[in-house]
């Protein structure tokens, strides 16, 4: 009987084997071209592996395809977003049809939710 894969392997493969829309972002996200950031990408942070992770910001972004809006997928992201939510990390979600369709309109709200971010509270 094979073992189950760490999350840490799991990562590794999803990297490996991104959709369509993920390597399109990716291509916009690497290389600190966005605000200077650095995210990367399908990073562990048990029990989950996040789309696109920046550690300085504690920002996830998430990309939804055609799964995510039925009613199981629904529930376990909103249970997934809370989870993180708690751990201090804030869930930005796209759809794969907005990355493939609005790119430059997901940049610029990736941009704004990082400055909002790195603006100290009053």
């Amino acid at each position: 009987m094979p073992s189950r894969p760490t999350l840490a392997q799991f990562a590794r493969h999803l990297r490996t084997n991104q959709t369509d829309c993920e390597h399109l972002l990716w291509q916009r996200l690497r290389s600190r071209q966005i605000a200077n950031l650095k995210f990367r990408r399908q990073f562990p942070c048990p029990p989950f592996v996040l789309d696109f992770y920046c550690v300085e910001l504690r920002l996830a972004i998430e990309l939804d395809g055609g799964q995510h809006y039925e009613t199981a997928g629904v529930l376990h992201d909103r249970r997934r977003s809370n989870f993180l939510s708690q751990q201090g990390i804030e869930v930005v979600r796209f759809s794969n049809l907005e990355v493939l369709q609005q790119m430059d309109d997901v940049l610029e709200q990736i941009i704004r939710i990082a400055a909002e971010r790195k603006m100290p509270s009053p």
